[in-house]
């Protein structure tokens, strides 16, 4: 989402209305985490990404932190583990 900001100055709240959108419509269940990596480099390094990701995901209970950050790709993608 940061490369659709300002690339200069984006901030968290700058993508939080479309972060809670989709984890409203969709939810943790249907999310993963995704750097968008290397054309997000345009907008922030990779750690500020992921760093946003998980302050957007703040409020989420733990099981549903997990769902985005690995449950949901453990199960679309038939990875081992979790």
């Amino acid at each position: 989402m940061v490369t659709e900001a300002d690339h200069a100055q984006w901030t968290v709240d700058d993508v939080r209305p479309y972060a809670d959108t989709v984890l409203h419509a969709f939810g943790p269940e249907r999310l993963m985490f995704g750097s968008d990596r290397p054309v997000s480099l345009l907008a922030a390094p990779y750690g500020a990404v992921l760093d946003a990701a998980v302050l957007l995901t703040r409020s989420l209970d733990a099981d549903a932190h997990a769902e985005v950050f690995a449950g949901t790709a453990r199960r679309v993608y038939g990875l081992p583990g979790g």
